[in-house]
């Protein structure tokens, strides 16, 4: 079971930089040099370089960055039946990815996180491991879709097999797991049913459930942020100057608000006094009880030292806050 938590808990929202010799150890182990055995070495060194860089910053709810993930589509198109892929599709900028195609029904072959989960619960510095999982709309979102009949039907059979997973997940021992939906509110007219899919996805899952939304209009998903059967929503809130605090509490907004309060698009490194600020602030429109602290997005785009200094700086600003409440 997890362990208690404190005011305010701080988290990450999943990712963190890959750690410069992993990444060799993948360029050589496409090029034949290293072994399988000696990757999953690597990973699972890896991870645990991230899980003490948390341990270290004093995040409560860590992740293992999600280090042996490419990235968020990609890794469960690979392990799900009924994917193809075509080649790599540039998202912005020199970023590309390997956009998968559907091209026949979705079918769930074998676990797809439990071992990452196992390991990282076996070498992590506190029961509150949160593991995390791309959600069915978003999955459907970004990939081709080449053979169901609508959008829809893809979403739900994707959410299916989550379900699956997720249940997987909780018999391995995982009590806190976050469905990642950033692109949720990427089309309006399907938002409705969306977290109708999220929803079939967290069907009968005993387990503190989180939902990710980030970057763009929020406006579009606040009218049914209290129809998500989860506990917490967590958002990208600094980018933004905290301007939608305001929104939610307009539509009455009532689950726990996870409040992002660095900025992973910038190397500026947020003070610790800013974080506290910011976290203050927001006080004003959700009591502490409700609040987690966590970074508007992954940290992987950054150098390692400025996401690790970020945390550090979240944490500190978190722990400021902490003792002006007890006052």
């Amino acid at each position: 079971m997890m362990d208690e938590l404190p005011i305010l808990p701080t988290t990450v929202i999943g990712s963190y930089p890959r750690p410069k010799w992993l990444r060799e150890a993948i360029r050589l182990h496409k090029a034949g040099k290293v072994s399988d055995e000696e990757l999953t070495e690597a990973f699972n060194d890896a991870a645990l370089a991230v899980l003490h860089d948390h341990y270290l910053a004093g995040i409560d709810v860590p992740t293992d960055g999600e280090v042996k993930r490419d990235e968020m589509v990609e890794y469960f198109a690979e392990r799900l039946g009924g994917f193809k892929f075509y080649g790599p599709v540039r998202v912005w900028g020199t970023a590309y990815y390997r956009k998968p195609a559907v091209v026949g029904k979705i079918e769930y072959k074998s676990p797809l996180l439990v071992d990452e989960f196992n390991y990282t619960k076996s070498v992590s510095y506190t029961p509150n491991v949160k593991i995390t999982i791309t959600g069915p709309y978003t999955i459907a979102y970004w990939s081709y879709n080449e053979y169901y009949k609508d959008m829809k039907d893809l979403v739900f059979d994707l959410a299916k097999i989550i379900n699956k997973e997720l249940h997987n997940l909780v018999d391995a021992g995982a009590r806190i797991i976050q469905i990642d939906e950033p692109a949720i509110h990427s089309n309006k007219k399907d938002v409705s049913w969306a977290v109708e899919a999220v929803n079939e996805a967290v069907k009968g899952i005993n387990a503190k459930l989180v939902v990710h939304i980030c970057y763009g209009d929020y406006r579009i998903v606040a009218p049914y942020l209290n129809e998500f059967k989860v506990d917490q929503i967590n958002f990208a809130l600094k980018i933004y100057n905290y301007r939608y605090l305001e929104l939610f509490k307009k539509y009455g907004y009532e689950k726990e608000l996870g409040l992002g309060v660095i900025d992973v698009h910038s190397r500026r490194v947020e003070s610790a006094e800013e974080v506290a600020k910011d976290i203050k602030n927001s006080l004003e429109y959700f009591p502490a009880e409700k609040i987690w602290i966590n970074p508007d997005c992954g940290l992987k785009l950054l150098p390692r030292s400025i996401a690790f200094q970020k945390l550090v700086n979240m944490v500190k600003g978190t722990k400021m806050v902490r003792e002006e409440l007890k006052k």
